[in-house]
C-alpha cells in the first residue's frame, strides 16, 4: 500500500517502457482499470507490491535495463551474502520469500520483487548459502500473450513432487487482467516454467468466454504444501490470496481472503492444472459497503494431521488500519472454513497505527511499514506461532514485535509478549517491523524483523533474529545484518518502498534468513536507489 503521489505510473508510457505490446484497442476501450483508480483515491487496500511496480520509476527501470544481464557476481560482506546478482546499473529488489528443499537441506529457493525484469528474480543456493546464483521469472498473460507486471513472491517445496512453486502477480498498468499464477523448478530453482505456461490459481478472464470481470483484482498471495506423508491431503498445493471487488470510483466494497488449491501440478503444462476455489472470509458479504471483509496477506501453514490454518489482518479495504489479527482453519483440505474467524489478538494488548486516514509510514522515514500476520507450525509441538507489528506501546518505544502462541490448533491463544526486548527484556526503543517466524522439524523457533533500535534518529535499518529451543517459553536475539542502511535511499529517487514483508526458513541443518538490504545503495553512484537481498545462513 503506497501514497499514490509517489508511485502512480504513467499510464500512456506503460506499454513502451517495460516493452509489453499492449493491444491499443483493448487500451483505450478498457479506460483506467479500476485497481488504479483504487490506489490513487485510497491510502490501504491494495498491497505496496503493486502500487510500486505500477510508479513511473519502475517503469523507467524495466525500459533502461531490459536487456542488462546480471553482470555482477554475488557480494560477501563479513558473515553477510548478498544472495541476488545485479543488473548494469543495479536497481532495487525486495519483498522476499524463501523455502527449504525436504530432500536436501542444504538446497534452498528465495524469490523477490525484480525492478529489471518486472517480475521476480529468484535465487537459489546448492550449499547451505553460502553461494547464491539468480534467475529471473517474469510472468506472462495468455489471454493477450503479453508479458505483464507481477512481484509479490512466495515459495514453497513439495516432499511428493520434489519439487520447488512459486507464485506471483500477473497485472497490467494500463490493462484490467489481473492474475495470481504459479511456476513450478523441479531441478532446485535452476529452470522455472514459462510464463506463458504458468499454472492459474485466479484470475478475472474467463479463458473459455474471453471476457474479464474488470471489477476484481486479485492480490497478495501466499502458497504453501502438505508435506506430510500420513495426510489425507499430502502433496496438495494451497494458494491463499486477497480478492479485491471494486466499484466503478474505485472504492473496494469488500475484499475477502480466497482459497485456491489444487492436489496436481500439470508436470508437462501446468497452465492445464485445474484449481478448485473456496472463501475463506465471506466473498460479498451481503453488500453492506463497509469494506471491512477482513483482507491483508493471508498466511498459510500445514499442521501433521492435515489441517490447514490461515493467519491474516482484519483491514478495511480501503484505508491501512488493521483493528485486530484473525486466525482461520480447515480441517477438510480446504473446502470449508470455521463459520467465524478466531481473533488472535486480545483486548489491550495489542494497537495499530492510531490514525485509520492515514497510511503505515514511519516518520522519519517516507516507506510504508504495513503489519502483517506470520505463522509457523511445530510438528514436534503442534504448537502454533504468531508474530506481528504490534503499536500498543508506541509512545515510550514506537513500533515492537509480538509474539502469541497456540496449544489447541488456533482455536485460543496466549496473552501478546514483546519479542523485540533488549538485554533487560523491556520492549526495544525505535522501530521493529516486518517480522517473520518459521519452525524447523526439532520444533526450534526462528523469527527475524528489520529493527532501528540502534539509531538514535530512528533511521538507519539492521536485521535482528530471535531464536527459540522450547517452544517459545524463553527467546533469545541478536543483530544478525552487520551494516545498517538508509531507507530513504532504497527505492530510486522516493525512497518510498522497501517491501511489505521479508522470509525465513529453516531445514534440518541450516537456517536461512532472506531481508531486503540497501547497505550497498547505488544512489550516489547512479542517481537512482537501490536494495538487494541478502541472508546470514546460521549452521543448526
Amino acid at each position: 500500500m503506497r501514497r499514490m503521489a509517489t508511485m502512480l505510473a504513467v499510464a500512456s508510457t506503460v506499454a513502451a517502457t517495460i516493452g509489453v505490446a499492449v493491444p491499443i484497442a483493448a487500451t483505450a476501450a478498457g479506460g483506467t482499470p479500476l485497481w488504479r483508480l483504487h490506489v490513487e483515491r485510497y491510502p490501504g487496500g491494495i498491497s505496496s507490491g503493486v502500487r510500486a511496480q505500477a510508479s513511473p520509476e519502475a517503469a523507467a527501470a524495466a525500459a533502461a535495463h531490459r536487456s542488462a544481464g546480471a553482470t555482477a557476481p554475488a557480494v560477501s560482506f563479513g558473515s553477510n551474502v548478498q544472495m541476488n546478482s545485479d543488473s548494469n546499473p543495479p536497481v532495487p529488489q525486495n519483498e522476499t520469500a524463501v523455502a527449504a528443499s525436504l530432500d536436501n537441506p542444504m538446497i534452498a529457493v528465495a524469490a523477490a520483487n525484480d525492478y529489471v525484469s518486472g517480475g521476480n528474480v529468484v535465487m537459489r543456493t546448492l550449499d547451505g548459502g553460502r553461494h547464491w546464483t539468480s534467475t529471473r521469472v517474469t510472468p506472462q498473460f495468455v489471454g493477450t500473450g503479453d508479458f505483464c507486471s507481477g512481484g509479490d513472491p512466495s515459495v514453497a517445496y513439495s516432499r511428493r513432487d520434489h519439487t520447488f512453486y512459486m507464485s506471483q502477480l500477473c497485472f497490467f498498468r494500463s490493462l484490467p487482467y489481473s492474475e495470481v499464477q504459479v511456476f513450478a523448478s523441479r531441478d532446485n530453482g535452476r529452470t522455472w516454467t514459462p510464463g506463458r505456461l504458468s499454472a492459474r490459481a485466479a484470475s478475472n478472464y474467463n479463458y473459455a468466454t474471453g471476457k474479464v470481470n474488470t471489477s476484481v483484482f486479485n492480490d497478495r498471495e501466499t502458497i504453501a504444501v502438505d508435506n506430510v506423508p500420513t495426510s489425507p491431503h499430502y502433496g496438495r498445493l494451497y494458494v491463499a490470496y486477497t480478492k479485491f471487488h471494486l466499484q466503478s470510483n474505485g472504492f473496494s466494497d469488500y475484499c475477502p481472503i480466497q482459497l485456491s488449491y489444487t492436489d496436481t501440478v500439470n508436470p508437462n503444462n501446468p497452465s492445464l492444472t485445474t484449481f478448485r476455489h473456496t472463501s475463506v472470509q465471506p466473498d460479498n458479504p451481503g453488500g453492506t459497503g463497509t469494506g471491512r471483509s477482513a483482507n491483508q496477506a493471508g498466511f498459510p501453514v500445514v499442521e501433521s494431521s492435515g489441517a490447514l490454518d490461515i493467519g491474516f489482518m482484519q483491514e478495511n479495504c480501503n484505508d491501512a488500519y488493521d483493528p485486530h489479527l484473525l486466525f482461520q482453519k480447515s480441517v477438510d483440505g480446504g473446502r470449508s472454513f470455521l463459520a467465524h474467524a478466531v481473533q488472535i489478538d486480545k483486548q489491550g494488548q495489542y494497537r495499530d497505527f492510531l490514525d485509520p486516514q492515514k497510511d503505515d509510514t514511519l516518520p522519519p522515514t517516507h516507506f510504508r511499514a504495513p503489519n502483517s500476520v506470520s505463522l509457523a507450525y511445530s510438528p514436534r509441538t503442534g504448537g502454533l506461532t504468531a508474530v506481528y507489528q504490534n503499536n500498543i506501546n508506541r509512545p515510550r518505544t514506537k513500533a515492537d514485535i509480538s509474539v502469541q502462541q497456540s496449544a489447541d490448533g488456533g482455536l485460543t491463544w496466549s496473552d501478546a509478549r514483546f519479542l523485540s526486548t533488549d538485554a533487560s527484556g523491556r520492549p526495544a526503543g525505535n522501530d521493529q517491523f516486518f517480522p517473520s517466524v518459521t519452525a524447523a522439524g526439532s520444533g526450534d523457533l526462528y523469527a527475524i524483523w528489520l529493527d532501528r533500535r540502534l539509531d538514535p534518529h530512528n533511521i538507519r535499518i539492521n536485521t535482528w533474529q530471535a531464536t527459540s529451543h522450547d517452544n517459545g517459553r524463553s527467546w533469545s536475539s541478536r543483530r544478525i545484518s552487520t551494516t545498517d542502511w538508509n531507507p530513504n535511499l532504497g527505492f530510486f529517487s522516493s525512497g518510498a518502498f522497501i517491501g511489505d514483508y521479508i522470509g525465513v526458513a529453516a531445514s534440518s541443518t541450516n537456517v536461512y534468513p532472506t531481508w531486503t538490504d540497501g547497505r550497498d545503495d547505488a544512489i550516489t553512484r547512479t542517481g537512482i536507489g537501490e536494495t538487494d537481498i541478502f541472508t546470514d545462513v546460521e549452521t543448526r
